[in-house]
């Protein structure tokens, strides 16, 4: 029996661990990074180990210090997670020869899946249908569009799209790289892209007695970088003789490697309806929550009890209702989906609401019913609780689905609790937001509003195109493909303003003025000059009154106003706004350059322009500034001071958040300055270039 358990791992998906944990009555131990030492998931765990350095090679890619580390803090066990050394079989054979139980396949079933080349070996002998590769060093015109990707590992790192074969040995560099800096292993493969295909997978459950379950589909189309964004379980608009079709072949991969406890197969389906095997991921996914909402069972719950030798049911439980599940990521996606580190002040998704009383764990889900043959009487199904917003990052559980058979309901999952820092080490996922509902519709509706709703303040998020994602009619139909953004980015991020940014702006610069001492009735008998206050695009222009604020604007009126709190009207229309700003002398922390405005239509991060600027702050043009902190991996071949350059093209790469980002020239002209160096470390707005145009100076 498992008593303690080390997470071989970090952020969200040690969390949730560690949740299920403290629901089994098991012990918890974390591992940390030196940038990790305050992170959310060493908070939450009974005992943390150091791991010297802050790069994942120095840290969470090192199992042999993760092995010393269980073995000190006396853990019984390792849970990999996902992501670093999930799916890496020596890790797995380290762990089992350490005298610990391993919460995973065998290290033969993983080194039988953990390069994607031998995979598809495998796959072709038992009958799973492919698509076959392509040597990229061969490749024709004939053959494109490539998709390159990572042999080991997954979450989308280490893949590239290619279009050109000009691009090929470019593009097999950066994923060659990428994949070495993820997984610890540079191999690359090619294989045909299929445009405009779906991506679905079946998340399938294995024990060591010969009883495999496939337990339904998930759609995983919406993506970016070739990372997931939004994932829903079961994948809509399949027919039935293509969903057992993708079930047999799951099942048929899982029995080519005598495969036990929880994976996941993936399949491309191609627009006339046709599957082929993508890949066989040998751990957890991130988006096993949707499929737990369905299925009202605890996955990992059911991985440590697997690991203990209990034995399955001999069916799946039958799924109920449809869930969704959006990741939330600090990143901009009008900008290259760059990510963006900075503090988390506030993290608070869904509605405000009297959590109970909620009955006692027991009116199970009657899919749950069957449970898990003993040892331990371990149960499947998750314990009663609700989500608390605005009490925890995050639901401490699930809400039994047997308790409210037919009540929507939502989950978040959180690596990030208010005052933690996203840093540029890792990956920049802030939390997995999840709505169950009946029906697709009512549970897309649900997470979009949400979202809507979510406070989320630190740095600039995903969530707007989430919110506008969920809402597309594209998406709402069902016919959503892996081209989503392609297609659809552009006017998914554009600026669209219906008067909110701009009554956000009047909220802001009035809650403003009262913070700052200058409150209601502070009049004049004599006219005076108007204060002046702007918010990017926005300069609102007010008065101080006898009766309160006025707005030199018609069309808006002050209603009320308090530091936190400003009451609008608009065109008849009473509309309120919550007003928030964080540091400052009395808290001890620097000031905040950001004020967020939630209001009743979306929120937003403004930041007030300073009255005089500072010469010293101008930039030379034609500079190319670092647009986060990173590490310089590479210049672009044959490149220096005083080389011609043409617009767009690649110059510099940065990585960080485990992602590789190219710098490019903003025109034709000359590098006149070269200042970045592979391997240096920079922050974000540090000269690495600079181009200027031979006939018009510095560009």
């Amino acid at each position: 029996m498992i008593t303690t358990l080390l997470v071989a791992n970090r952020g969200e998906i040690a969390c949730r661990i560690f949740r299920t944990c403290r629901e089994r009555g098991i012990g918890t131990v974390a591992v940390f990074s030196d940038a990790d030492a305050g992170a959310l998931h060493v908070r939450e765990a009974d005992s943390a180990v150091r791991l010297p350095g802050a790069a994942p090679a120095d840290t969470y890619l090192r199992g042999d210090l993760i092995v010393k580390a269980a073995l000190a803090a006396g853990a019984d066990a390792v849970h990999p997670g996902y992501g670093f050394l999930s799916e890496n079989a020596e890790f797995a054979r380290a762990v089992l020869d350490a005298g610990l139980v391993w919460v995973g396949p065998s290290p033969e079933a993983i080194e039988a899946m953990a390069s994607k080349t031998r995979a598809k070996e495998l796959m072709a002998a038992a009958g799973v249908p492919l698509l076959a590769p392509v040597d990229p060093a061969s490749a024709t015109e004939a053959e494109l569009p490539l998709l390159l990707k990572a042999a080991a590992g997954g979450g989308g790192r280490g893949m590239r799209v290619v279009r050109q074969l000009a691009d090929v040995k470019e593009e097999l560099a950066a994923a060659s790289s990428e994949a070495r800096s993820a997984f610890g292993d540079g191999e690359v493969f090619a294989e045909p892209y299929v445009e405009r295909g779906r991506h679905v997978e079946v998340q399938i459950l294995a024990d060591a007695h010969g009883t495999v379950w496939a337990l339904g589909t998930r759609d995983c189309s919406l993506q970016r970088r070739h990372q997931k964004v939004i994932e829903e379980s079961p994948a809509p608009g399949l027919t039935a003789g293509l969903r057992t079709t993708l079930a047999d072949a799951a099942l048929a991969a899982a029995r080519a490697v005598e495969y036990r406890g929880a994976g996941t197969v993936e399949f491309l389906i191609s627009p006339t309806g046709r599957a082929y095997f993508l890949e066989m991921n040998t751990r957890l996914q991130v988006e096993h929550p949707v499929t737990e909402e369905v299925f009202g069972l605890d996955l990992v719950a059911l991985q440590l009890a697997l690991a203990e030798g209990a034995k399955l049911p001999p069916e799946p439980p039958a799924p109920r209702g449809h869930a969704v599940e959006a990741r939330l990521y600090a990143e901009d996606p009008a900008r290259g989906w760059a990510p963006q580190p900075g503090r988390v002040h506030e993290l608070t998704v869904g509605r405000p609401h009297a959590p109970g009383p909620w009955p006692e764990a027991g009116g199970a889900h009657p899919a749950a019913g069957a449970g898990v043959e003993p040892p331990g009487g371990i149960a499947t199904g998750p314990a009663a609780g609700p989500v608390r917003p605005g009490r925890r990052p995050y639901a401490d559980a699930v809400p039994d689905p047997g308790v409210h058979p037919g009540r929507p309901r939502l989950r978040v999952d959180a690596g990030y609790g208010p005052g933690d820092s996203v840093g540029v080490h890792y990956d920049s996922m802030l939390a997995k937001v999840v709505a169950w509902a009946p029906t697709r519709a009512d549970a897309v509706r649900l997470l979009a509003d949400a979202l809507r709703r979510a406070r989320v303040h630190g740095p600039l998020t995903n969530r707007e195109l989430l919110v506008r994602s969920l809402r597309h009619p594209e998406f709402t139909a069902g016919e959503a493909d892996t081209g989503f953004y392609e297609r659809h980015l552009d006017a998914l991020t554009e600026g669209k303003d219906d008067g909110g940014a701009r009554h956000a702006a009047v909220a802001a610069a009035l809650a403003d003025a009262v913070r700052r001492g200058h409150p209601v009735g502070g009049w004049r008998n004599l006219a005076s000059q108007p204060q002046t206050k702007t918010y990017g695009d926005h300069e609102v222009r007010y008065h101080r009154t006898r009766d309160g604020f006025r707005v030199e604007d018609d069309a808006v009126r002050a209603v009320a106003v308090a530091p936190d709190r400003v009451s609008l009207e608009a065109d008849g229309v009473l509309r309120h706004f919550d007003v928030t700003e964080y540091g400052g002398e009395h808290s001890g922390e620097s000031v905040s350059e950001y004020v967020y405005v939630d209001g009743p239509t979306a929120s937003y991060r403004l930041r007030a322009h300073p009255r005089f600027t500072d010469p010293r702050t101008a930039t030379a043009p034609g500079s190319l500034l670092a647009p986060m902190p990173g590490t310089v991996v590479r210049i672009a071949d044959g490149i220096g001071e005083g080389s011609a350059v043409t617009a767009g093209q690649p110059l510099v790469w940065l990585e960080a958040m485990k992602m590789e980002h190219r710098i490019v020239s903003p025109a034709s002209g000359t590098l006149t300055v070269l200042h970045a160096v592979p391997g240096s470390q920079v922050e974000v707005g540090a000269l690495l270039a600079v181009v200027t145009d031979v006939s018009q100076g510095d560009i």
